[in-house]
């Protein structure tokens, strides 16, 4: 038996990868690694196998304690920490000195192309405490449009970023939080590896925001924006520094790159094809109206 450790147990991704360790039975101990563990656990009131430690990924002193006698370390960056050096080396130094052997990361597609990311950053820390690994690299969150995009699209029926035309390949965290369930359980066999999960789909947000206005009563638009611009945008909006930084990179810089490749790997690993972003949207729908 391991003992499997998810960080970003409460935020989006976590909650389906602990959903989906739990629905397999695994015999393995899974620990979510939260804040707040009485509101964390009357979120998982469901899962009564399910172990919770305090951990904090902006208080260096929750690290060790925190990983304590663990296996497996499901890693994940919050969207708002981009200082790899100050958030993730002190983790990454504290889980080479617990001797944890097995770290999966959620990436994102194209990392390896960009040095300046801070997922590309923590990938090549990583690798330079030698720890096994096994980098998911997805493409681009549906669920974007109903968590960091969500605001614009109600109250000012509008998505707004600085990516002009470019296209990206949509992948349902469902399918995501599914695959990384099953690699942590299945790690040996992909010990090493970098791992791209993607949907079906290249679409630019014009296109998307065509498929909810099938959906929807009041349409919505897409305002493509210059970096600039939307920074102040963001920045008047109440939005992090850093989190801004991090909108503007991934969503600019594919304008100058390649259309996303599409990977096969959910559908060989999981024998299901993914989501797709019509079905998505149906299944969201509310979400996108006021």
């Amino acid at each position: 038996m391991s003992r499997i450790f998810i960080t970003g147990a409460t935020g989006n991704i976590g909650i389906e990868v602990i959903r989906f360790l739990m629905e397999s039975d695994t015999s393995n101990e899974v620990i979510a690694a939260v804040r707040d563990i009485e509101k964390s656990k009357r979120l998982f009131k469901d899962y009564d196998r399910l172990h919770f430690v305090h951990f904090d990924f902006e208080n260096p002193a929750t690290f060790k304690e925190a990983t304590h006698k663990v296996d497996s370390v499901f890693l994940l960056r919050p969207p708002h920490l981009a200082d790899v050096g100050k958030y993730f080396r002190p983790l990454i130094e504290i889980l080479k000195e617990q001797q944890i052997k097995e770290i999966v990361f959620l990436s994102v597609q194209g990392a390896e192309k960009s040095k300046v990311i801070p997922h590309n950053k923590i990938e090549r820390l990583i690798k330079e405490f030698s720890l096994d690994f096994i980098f998911v690299r997805p493409s681009y969150f549906m669920q974007n449009l109903t968590t960091t995009l969500l605001d614009d699209i109600k109250f000012k029926r509008q998505i707004i970023l600085p990516s002009g035309s470019a296209k990206f390949n949509w992948i349902d965290i469902e399918n995501i939080g599914e695959v990384c369930s099953i690699l942590l359980s299945r790690f040996s066999e992909f010990k090493n590896r970098e791992i791209e999960i993607t949907g079906d789909e290249n679409e630019n947000f014009s296109r998307v925001v065509g498929l909810i206005n099938e959906s929807i009563a009041r349409p919505i638009h897409f305002r493509n924006v210059n970096p600039l611009t939307y920074y102040h945008i963001k920045k008047k909006d109440g939005m992090g520094k850093g989190l801004i930084l991090v909108m503007i990179m991934l969503h600019f810089l594919p304008i100058f790159q390649k259309e996303p490749k599409i990977s096969d790997f959910y559908e060989r690993l999981t024998g299901k094809k993914p989501t797709r972003l019509a079905d998505f949207i149906r299944r969201e729908k509310n979400k996108f109206e006021c």
